[in-house]
C-alpha cells in the first residue's frame, strides 16, 4: 500500500464529496440517466464512494475490484436483460470506472467504456463534475441506444438517483 493513497483516502471526506456533487448535481446526474434511458434499454446506476477503508486500501483494492464489489451489491446484474451498467467513481483515487451486465458486455468492447472513463476523467480534474458525469451518461446512453434500441414496453428496473456511498 502506497502512504500517498493513504493519505488521499484519509483526506477525500464524505463531506468533500458531497461539495462535488452537490444535491443539484445529483438532480442533473439522475435526469440525464432518466433522458438516456428512454432511448435504449439498458439501465444506468451512477455511484460516488468518497474513499476505501482501511481493509481495503491495506488489502490494495484496486478501483475495478471496489466497483465489481458495487456492481453486485447493488444488483446491476439483476436486471431481466442483464443489460445494467455501473458507472463507479472512486472519489479519492480520481478514478471512474464502468461495468456492463454480460448482456452489454459481450457486444460492446471494454476499450470504449475505458474511453469514457477517461472523458469524465478529464472533466473531473478540472473540477467540472455536473458536466463530465452528465456527458459521460450520455456517451454511455449513446453506445446503448446502437447496440440495444429501447423496445416497449421497457420497465426501468434500477433506481435513476446517484447513490453517494
Amino acid at each position: 500500500m502506497k502512504r500517498s493513497r493513504m493519505l488521499r483516502h484519509l483526506f477525500a471526506t464524505r463531506w468533500r464529496a458531497r461539495q462535488c456533487f452537490t444535491p443539484a448535481v445529483l438532480d442533473q446526474i439522475e435526469a440525464a440517466i432518466h433522458e438516456v434511458e428512454a432511448r435504449h434499454s439498458g439501465e444506468i446506476r451512477f455511484v460516488v464512494e468518497p474513499s476505501l477503508d482501511t481493509a481495503d486500501l491495506w488489502a490494495n483494492l484496486s478501483p475495478r475490484e471496489r466497483a465489481l464489489e458495487v456492481f453486485a451489491h447493488l444488483g446491476v446484474w439483476d436486471t431481466e436483460k442483464n443489460n445494467g451498467v455501473l458507472i463507479y467513481v472512486l472519489f479519492a483515487d480520481h478514478d471512474v470506472e464502468i461495468l456492463a451486465d454480460r448482456g452489454i458486455a459481450s457486444v460492446v468492447p471494454q476499450q470504449e467504456w475505458e474511453r469514457i472513463c477517461r472523458e469524465i476523467e478529464a472533466h473531473y480534474r478540472e473540477g467540472r463534475f455536473a458536466q463530465g458525469s452528465v456527458e459521460g451518461i450520455r456517451s454511455v446512453g449513446r453506445l446503448l441506444e446502437k447496440h440495444f434500441p429501447s423496445r416497449p414496453p421497457d420497465a426501468n428496473e434500477l433506481p435513476d438517483r446517484p447513490v453517494i456511498l
